[in-house]
């Protein structure tokens, strides 16, 4: 996010289910839950962006249609 720096500030605790279809184990569902600090006055521009985000998120692009993805946030201003 442009004014967010997300190496220092972005934290994921990601939780999968595997389940077994037609005898094989495939990972079926993701769920992230993502832990950031803002900017102070930036939550708005934080929602813009996590409106496209599975748009240009290349890890989901790879999987959508084959794995049930979610995602949650928990943004703290600082």
């Amino acid at each position: 996010m442009r004014e967010i720096k997300s190496a220092e500030n972005l934290m994921a605790d990601v939780e999968g289910d595997i389940e077994e279809v037609d005898g094989v184990l495939k990972i079926t569902k993701i769920h992230l839950r993502y832990r950031l600090k803002i900017p102070v006055g930036t939550r708005d521009k934080m929602d813009r962006v996590l409106a496209t985000y599975s748009e240009k998120c290349p890890a989901y692009q790879s999987v959508k249609g084959c794995i049930e993805c979610n995602w949650d946030v928990e943004a703290t201003e600082e």
